[in-house]
C-alpha cells in the first residue's frame, strides 16, 4: 500500500507524506544536549506528537528515551491520589521505556525499578528510585510527556511537577533526566489560563524552570514543496510543486493539518494539482465540521473575551499591538487563533480568518436581517455563463441598502457598514465559491475582499467616503493590488454617510484597468 496525507494522529514517514523536519529536531536535540526542561505547546493539530515520535528515534543514538502519553497511558483514575499516579507512572514509564534498544544493564535497572512499586508508592519514593534507575544505566535518559495538560488543575499533577523542578534543581547532586519535554497545547507554566476558580490563587506552577520554547513548528514553503516532489515521484503527475507549495502556504501559513488536508482533497477527491484544485480544496475546508474548527469555536464560547479581541481585528480592522501581559492575546496565542507579525497581533493563517468571519457573519442573528435575505433570495440571478455579476451585486446591494436604510444611516458604525455587504455576499456565493479579507490592505481606512468563484476572482475594496482626494488614492491603490494579481477589472464599494452623497454606480477607466464603483 502506498503513502497518503494524513490528518488524523501522528504521521509516520513511512505511511505518509510528510514535510521533512530534520532540521526542526536538530534544534530540539540542541536543547536537550544543554539539558533543557520545556514544553512544546502549541495549537490543535500543529504537529506536536508528530514531533515528539520523530525526536524519540531522532535522540536514539546518545540518548535513551522514555516517550509517554497521558491521555492514552494514565486514565482520570490513575490521578486519584499520590499512590495511585505514583505505582501508575511508574509502570506507563517502564512500558515506554522498553522502546528503546536497550543494553542489558538498562534492563535490569528496568526490572529493579519495577519490583519497587507497592501498594504505598509515592512520589518520594517514585522520583527517589527513577533517580537510582537513571544512575545505574549506561545512557542519559530523556523523558517525553504528550498531552501533558490533561490533568493539569490536578494536585497530585502538580505535586509530579514540584518533584521534577526538585530533582532538576539538585541535578549536580543527584542523578535525574538529562532533558524533560512536555507537550500540550495549553503552556503549563501559567496553569491560571486552565483554572477558571478565581477563589484559589494558583498563578505559580512548579513548571518555572522551563525555558522558552522558540523552534518554528509550522511548515515551510521548501518543506511543503520538498513533499509534494516525493507525491509528484510515486504519482507521475504533472505539476509546479514550488507554485503550489507557495499557494497552499499562502492559505495556511504553514499550519501542518490545514497543508495536508488540502494535499488530501486534492489527491482523493478533486484531482487538480493547480490553483483551482487549491481553491476548491480550501472551500470544501471552510465548508466542514473538521475536530480543528470546532475546538476553535469551543474556545470561543468558553472564552469571550476572545471573541472580542477578534471582532476588533476582523470587523474593525484595528491594530492590535502585542502585550505579553494582555490576557485576551495570551488566550489567542494559546489556542493559535492568531501569531505575531511586526509587533502586532494578527489572525494565523488565511483559512482560520475566512472561517472565522463566517462564524461572525453566519450567526442567526445576522442572517435574520433583511440584507441577508436579500443576498439570499437574489442569488440566482448573479451568475450568467459561469461568470459571477458582481456589477448586477453592487446595483443589487446598493438598491437593498436603500431600501432597508434609507437615509436612516446615522446609527451606523464604519466596520457595520462593511460588515452589511458582507452579510449580503456571503449567501451568494457559499457553497461554490470562497473568499478572503487581504490583510495587508485591512483598517479602519479600507477592506480588500478577495473572491475565487468557479476559476475567476474578483478583487473588492471597501471603503469608507473621506472626500474625493482619498478616493483617488482608493483608484490608485486598487489598481496596483489588480496588478498583484494580474487583473485588469476591480470594483470599488464607498459607504458616505454624508447627507449631500451621490449614491449610484460608475464605471471608470483607470490607466489600464476598469473600475466599477459603487457609493451607498
Amino acid at each position: 500500500m502506498g503513502r497518503c496525507f494524513n490528518i488524523t494522529g501522528s504521521c509516520f514517514p513511512e505511511l505518509h507524506y510528510m514535510v521533512d523536519i530534520t532540521d526542526r529536531l536538530a534544534e530540539i536535540k540542541e536543547m536537550v544536549r544543554k539539558g533543557d526542561y520545556f514544553i512544546i505547546n502549541r495549537g490543535r493539530q500543529y504537529g506536536k506528537t508528530t514531533t515528539l515520535r520523530a525526536l524519540e528515534g531522532y535522540l536514539s543514538d546518545e540518548y535513551y528515551v522514555a516517550g509517554m502519553d497521558f491521555q492514552r497511558q494514565m486514565s482520570a483514575a490513575k490521578f486519584k491520589d499520590e499512590y495511585t499516579f505514583s505505582s501508575a507512572f511508574a509502570r506507563a514509564f517502564i512500558t515506554s521505556f522498553k522502546r528503546n534498544n536497550c543494553s542489558e544493564q538498562a534492563l535490569n535497572a528496568l526490572e529493579t525499578l519495577k519490583q519497587s512499586i507497592t501498594p504505598e508508592y509515592d512520589l518520594v519514593e517514585l522520583f527517589n528510585n527513577i533517580s537510582e534507575f537513571c544512575g545505574a544505566i549506561d545512557k542519559p535518559v530523556v523523558l517525553l510527556i504528550d498531552e501533558v495538560d490533561q490533568p493539569s488543575t490536578n494536585q497530585v499533577f502538580l505535586d509530579f511537577l514540584a518533584q521534577l523542578r526538585g530533582y532538576y534543581l539538585d541535578r549536580l547532586y543527584s542523578d535525574t533526566f538529562k532533558s524533560v519535554i512536555l507537550a500540550g497545547v495549553y503552556d503549563i507554566r501559567n496553569l491560571k489560563l486552565k483554572i477558571r476558580d478565581e477563589s484559589e490563587h494558583k498563578h505559580n506552577s512548579p513548571w518555572n524552570i522551563a525555558v522558552e520554547f522558540n523552534v518554528n513548528m509550522s511548515l515551510t514553503v521548501d518543506g511543503i514543496a520538498g513533499m509534494l516532489d516525493d507525491y509528484k515521484k510515486d504519482h507521475d503527475v504533472v505539476m509546479n510543486t514550488k507554485f503550489i507549495a507557495k499557494l497552499i502556504y499562502d492559505y495556511t501559513s504553514g499550519y501542518p493539518v490545514l497543508v495536508s488536508g488540502i494535499c488530501k482533497l486534492i489527491d482523493e477527491e478533486i484531482h487538480e494539482w493547480n490553483e483551482q484544485g487549491i481553491i476548491k480544496a480550501v472551500g470544501k475546508i471552510l465548508n466542514s465540521n473538521t475536530p480543528l474548527f470546532e475546538s476553535l469555536i469551543n474556545k470561543l464560547e468558553d472564552y469571550p473575551e476572545m471573541r472580542m479581541s477578534l471582532y476588533e481585528i476582523l470587523a474593525k480592522g484595528k491594530r492590535i499591538s502585542y502585550s505579553p501581559d494582555n490576557e485576551p492575546t495570551k488566550l489567542l496565542l494559546l489556542f493559535g487563533f492568531v501569531k505575531i507579525e511586526d509587533g502586532a497581533v494578527v489572525i494565523a493563517n488565511r483559512i482560520f480568518e475566512t472561517r472565522l468571519y463566517n462564524d461572525m457573519l453566519n450567526s442567526e442573528e445576522m442572517k435574520a436581517t433583511p440584507i441577508s435575505k436579500a443576498g439570499l433570495f437574489d442569488k440566482p440571478e448573479f451568475v450568467k455563463n459561469g461568470i459571477l455579476d458582481m456589477k448586477l451585486i453592487f446595483r443589487r446591494f446598493t438598491e437593498h441598502f436603500h431600501e432597508i436604510y434609507g437615509d436612516n444611516t446615522e446609527h451606523f458604525i464604519e466596520d457595520d457598514a462593511r460588515k452589511c455587504f458582507l452579510v449580503y455576499l456571503r449567501p451568494i456565493i457559499n457553497g461554490i465559491g470562497n473568499y478572503y479579507i487581504e490583510a495587508q490592505t485591512r483598517d479602519g481606512r479600507r477592506m480588500d475582499v478577495v473572491i475565487d468563484y468557479l476559476g475567476k476572482r474578483y478583487i473588492i475594496e471597501l471603503k469608507i467616503w473621506r472626500g474625493s482626494k482619498y478616493n483617488e488614492d482608493g483608484e490608485k491603490q486598487l489598481s496596483e493590488y489588480l496588478d498583484s494579481y494580474n487583473l485588469k477589472k476591480g470594483y470599488m464599494l464607498t459607504f458616505s454617510f454624508n447627507k449631500s452623497k451621490e449614491p449610484g454606480i460608475k464605471t471608470v477607466q483607470y490607466e489600464d484597468k476598469v473600475l466599477i464603483e459603487a457609493v451607498v
